[in-house]
Parts: C-alpha cells; structure tokens; sequence
C-alpha cells in the first residue's frame, strides 16, 4: 500500500507539474487569451449536511442572476448527469433534483421537463435512481421524465475524429431551445480523460444522442468525443461553444463527489457542498478548486476561456457563501493521469517541418 500512495502523489505532483511547465515552454500560444473576458460572473457555494436544502440554497444565493431570464422562458429543462445507469455515485441525486425544484417553487410556474439521454438505457436510468419520485411528489407542478434518446429531435454540429477528418453529430434539440431555461445537474468527480467532471462535461456529452437500446442499428454519437487526448478537449470546446447561448444555471452538486477512477468507477468524498452560477465555465472552476486540482490541466476549460464562453479567471469570479479554502478537499485523480495531461505537450503526429521542406516542382492544374 506504500508504495501505491506515494506513486500516486508522485504522479499528483512532479509529473503533473513537469508535464505542465514542459506544455507552457513549448507552446505558449495554446494558453493565449484570444477573446477580451472582463465579465465578473458570481459563483456560491453551499456547505452543510443535508442535501437538498444545499442545492436549494446555492441556487437561492444567486437568485438575482437566474431570476430575469427565467421569466422570459417557456419552460425549465433539468439536465442530469447519467454516465451510469446504475451507480448512484456516478449519476444526478434525486435529492439534488428535488433541490433544484424547491428552488423553482415560488418562482417558476410553467412546466418542468428533467431530460437525459444516458449512453445506457435512459429509462433505467430514472428507474434505478428514483426520478419517478421526485415527479410525484411534486405532483402539483408539471414535472415530467424524459428520455431524449427516445425523443429523437436534434440538431447536428460537425466535430473532429481521431484523424481529424470532420464527422457530425446529433446533439438533443430540447437542450438547444431558446423557449428553456436549461439548469445542469452536475456532480463532482474526476475523470479518465478530461481530469475532472462537472457541469461543461455533463451539458457537452450529455448532449449528443445514441440509438434506443435494442431498437434498430445500433449508433451512439457519444463515441465520437473519444478520439485521443488532445481532440477530446477540442470536441469539447466546439459543443460548448454550440450550447452556450442556450445555458441557463448549473448547480454542482458535492455533496458526495467521487475521486479516483471516475467518472463511473471512482470512490466516494463527503466535500458537502453544492456550487451554483449561470457561468458554467466559472462554476467548474470553482469546483477545480475546491477538489484541490490544477487548473491548468483542464483543455477543455482553458479553450472555453480563451475564445470567451466563460469566465475562467478565478480573480475575476465573485464567490458568494463558502470560502474555498474552507470547503477545499485534494481529491485523488484518476490512476491515468499521467497520460491525461499529455494534451498539454506539442503535437507529434506529423513531420514537425510539414510545408517548410525543399520546393516540389509546380503540378499543372486542368482548368
């Protein structure tokens, strides 16, 4: 057991911070801030023993930045994050949800729809962990379950594959509407290629659809993020560039974050808190902090902030409730974090000369 625990912290420290300062030196350019952010976003964080009630109250603490744009909307999607169908730890709290609908209680009236579409069988999903009944007891709202697998209707967006040939993807329309207020329900945990998961993960891959299990061919447009370590972060980025104009609030649901070999297969930390913003770049960068990580080991983040989706800088994010210092807990990473951070290095794939060689001779083109 010794000699796991300091390998761990080795890769935690040295390696994480030699692959980083190597990535800085060596390509400056990926970190350059390319679109002015000098917008102040505000960010709570909630800290106690009861769920719910924290969810609640990190959404109510912000109240001033969600409630003149929740009136103009239709309706509220509650997306949930569902990576497992079967693993609590890894998936969306009913209790998390019911917190979120004791915040809309007294000020949304119209329809509720909590959507997901799971790389499993969503259905499962809502079964395994409760969401029927939260619908229920909050029976005299119009809160309804809804699988957006089974739903169908998307819109297509072109990202990159593995040979960074262009390949389109189905994201669900219902997360693109401009009639929703979309709240996030994320939760807190590391991840096996992203280092960490929160609410830009959970709206960028909860997003793209799949084929209803054992209903016709079998296709799942979520594969098509997983093409290597650097395009993944980059796939990333384009989604959420997609889905931006569409978010409404994110709530980062700590209460029991999961460490180690997340997102599905990790183990569980009572950090007790629940972070909230309507800046789901600045939300995620809180909660980097408080899971005691590098920031800087996030690509996906960085390049969200580099072309001004959110704020990224945590000196221009204004924390509201819990200080993070008082909250912050180191969670252990993923056991493959050492090729995780690997995007951070120069690309080797082609002849690092590509263009710059010996002139070729001018081939004639037909008219």
């Amino acid at each position: 057991m010794r000699k796991m625990i300091s390998r761990r912290y080795f890769l935690d420290t040295a390696i994480g911070a030699g692959l980083a300062a190597r990535a800085a030196a060596q390509d400056r350019t990926v970190l350059e801030q390319v679109v002015p952010n000098n917008l102040q976003p505000a960010v709570s964080i909630a800290h106690g023993d009861e769920r719910r009630r924290i969810v609640c109250e990190s959404l109510t603490a912000i109240d001033d930045q969600i409630r003149p744009v929740l009136k103009r909307k239709k309706y509220v999607v509650i997306k949930p994050n569902m990576v497992s169908t079967e693993n609590q730890l890894a998936a969306t709290h009913a209790g998390a949800l019911h917190g979120i609908l004791d915040y809309l209680e007294p000020r949304f009236k119209g329809p509720v729809i909590i959507a997901e579409a799971s790389a499993g069988d969503t259905l499962n999903g809502f079964e395994n962990f409760k969401y029927q009944q939260v619908v229920n007891e909050h029976r005299g709202r119009k809160v309804s379950l809804l699988d957006l697998n089974r739903d169908g209707r998307y819109q297509t967006i072109p990202l990159i594959d593995y040979d960074w040939h262009v390949t389109p993807v189905r994201l669900a329309a219902h997360l693109l509407d401009p009639d929703a207020y979309v709240i996030c329900a994320a939760v807190m945990k590391t991840h096996n290629v992203t280092v960490a998961t929160m609410s830009v993960k959970n709206m960028t891959l909860g997003a793209p659809l799949r084929s209803v299990p054992k209903q016709g061919p079998n296709w799942n447009d979520k594969r098509k993020y997983h093409n290597g370590v650097r395009g993944t972060h980059y796939n990333m980025f384009l989604t959420a560039q997609k889905m931006k104009p569409f978010w409404g609030a994110t709530v980062i649901d700590g209460f029991e974050g999961m460490e180690g070999n997340g997102p599905a297969s990790g183990t569980p930390v009572a950090s007790r808190i629940a972070i909230a913003s309507t800046d789901y770049i600045a939300a995620d960068r809180v909660g980097v902090e408080c899971m005691g990580i590098n920031p800087d080991w996030l690509g996906y983040l960085q390049y969200c902030s580099q072309c001004g989706i959110g704020q990224y800088d945590l000196a221009k994010i204004s924390v509201r409730g819990a200080k993070i210092a008082g909250v912050m807990k180191k969670y252990r990473l993923h056991r493959d974090i050492e090729r995780e951070l690997l995007w951070m290095g120069p690309m080797e794939d082609l002849p690092p000369k590509l263009g710059m060689g010996p002139r070729q001779p001018d081939i004639p083109v037909e008219a």
